[in-house]
């Protein structure tokens, strides 16, 4: 198995605009949680963490209440 290049976050972040509009477009589908989207997107979970949570702090997403504690949760597009 071929070890996967782990990217610097400072070089991750700098994809944010543009993976902003494809998180944004799958989300408009329905809520997902961060595995579900980089599974869409092809990408490590632990770069859609860094735009998730970049986006969520920016007012652009939301979670959704688990329904149990060891669940993922789940965002959506904020309500504007």
């Amino acid at each position: 198995m071929a070890k996967e290049r782990r990217r610097d976050p400072s070089e991750v972040m700098r994809d944010e605009m543009v993976m902003k509009g494809k998180i944004a477009s799958l989300l408009r589908e329905d809520p997902r949680t961060i595995p579900e989207i980089a599974e869409a997107l092809q990408c490590p979970a632990r770069e859609v963490t860094l735009w998730v949570m970049a986006l969520r702090r920016y007012g652009a997403l939301e979670e959704i209440p688990k329904p149990k504690a060891d669940d993922y949760y789940r965002y959506r597009l904020a309500k504007e």
